[in-house]
């Protein structure tokens, strides 16, 4: 069984990455934009909080959910471990602007009132940041008002005990009540990024409730039929609110 320890992060290839999923936009990935778009405007309909920070962990080579946040957030970091997709996100973040592979999902979610008065490249410079940081290491000591975790708790390891773990070291890093966005392929059994293999552990939509609704409130499940490459069916978005106690890491 594959651990995440075991996985040759060190090597993942994110323009690879980004050529296979974002480059020409999957009709998944714009399903699931569509649904973060109009769920967020959801839950900040009223009024928002002066002070909203968002994060963005195992960001990968994927800036779709940091752009989904833009609107409301005065922050989001954007967290992940691997090297080279650190340095991918800090050049998307840089003054001169993202690459455009990403217009397309902005598109997108500017089709919503809350994301037409919003200058991207200028904004997502101004107030996004990346930082490296293990999963695992998520205590619940730093608290954040809005989060997404995108195909990361099961796409780092075959083993259940670290699947679950990452889930709740997630769920433990948002605030009362914060919106969140989890996705997840669906039993997929590993992916390929280049010349290297990456785990994952199988999740179908009652596992991936299962994992979640300690956690949260406002729990929707979509079950996305897509199948975007071989080894998987699928994928999963869950969308809701953080509520309850912070669990033990």
């Amino acid at each position: 069984m594959d651990r995440n320890a075991d996985a040759p992060w060190s090597n993942f290839d994110p323009e690879v990455y980004v050529d296979n999923n974002y480059r020409t936009p999957l009709e998944a990935d714009l399903q699931i934009v569509r649904l973060l778009r109009d769920y967020f405007g959801r839950c900040f309909a009223g009024s928002v909080p002066g002070s909203v920070r968002g994060v963005d962990v195992g960001a990968g080579a994927n800036l779709y959910p940091a752009l989904s946040m833009l609107p409301w957030c005065e922050k989001v970091l954007l967290l992940e471990y691997a090297p080279p997709n650190i340095e991918y996100l800090k050049r998307q973040i840089a003054p001169e602007g993202f690459g455009s592979e990403w217009d397309a999902f902005w598109d997108v979610l500017r089709e919503a009132p809350a994301y037409r008065d919003v200058e991207p490249r200028g904004r997502v410079s101004e107030i996004v940041r990346v930082e490296r940081a293990n999963l695992f290491d998520l205590d619940g000591r730093r608290r954040w008002d809005i989060g997404t975790m995108f195909f990361v708790a099961d796409s780092m390891s075959e083993c259940p005990e670290e699947f679950q773990r990452g889930v709740r070291c997630f769920m433990n890093a948002l605030g009362d009540r914060a919106p969140f966005a989890v996705a997840f392929m669906k039993e997929s059994v590993g992916y390929q990024v280049g010349d290297h293999r990456y785990p994952a552990y199988r999740v179908n939509a009652a596992r991936a409730r299962e994992s979640l609704e300690p956690f949260a409130a406002e729990l929707e499940i979509h079950d996305l039929h897509h199948v975007v490459r071989p080894g998987h069916e699928g994928m999963i978005l869950a969308l809701g609110r953080r509520e309850g106690e912070i669990a033990a890491p």
